[in-house]
């Protein structure tokens, strides 16, 4: 139990595998591996775009790809291409945005996102409720 526990706690550290990639996500950095694939998908385009707008890209950046967005949001994001790529792949960052714009703010935050002025981000949690 403890080879197994120290063999996936180095991992979690070290190099991705070959044919996956570590992005950094978020103002935490919270790491992520993904498959090199994914990078020709319409969203991720549109999240290295958005990387780029923030950050620039001047360069080899040390620590390796930061992507301005919640890491809920992206978790979401890659679950859905984890379970069904043929469907989810031609997905862009807007069709993923309305997608799970109803799991709330947390999972509909991106730090440029169109979705934080729709109506689904301020709609009350309870709307039958009244305030007293």
């Amino acid at each position: 139990m403890r080879r197994w526990r120290a063999l996936s706690l180095r991992r979690l550290v070290g190099d991705p595998p070959p044919g996956f990639l570590a992005v950094y996500v978020g103002p935490d950095r919270q790491r992520f591996v993904i498959p090199t694939r994914f990078l020709n998908l319409p969203v991720f385009a549109a999240f290295l775009r958005s990387a780029e707008e923030e950050y620039g890209f001047p360069g080899p950046a040390p620590g390796g790809l930061a992507l301005p967005s919640d890491p809920a949001f992206f978790r979401c994001v890659l679950d859905a291409l984890h379970r069904d790529e043929a469907r989810f792949g031609r997905f862009t960052l807007d069709a993923f945005l309305v997608l799970f714009a109803d799991h709330g703010p947390a999972a509909a935050a991106v730090a440029s996102s169109p979705c934080r002025d729709s109506s689904s981000y301020n709609r009350p949690l309870l709307p039958k409720t009244k305030a007293r």
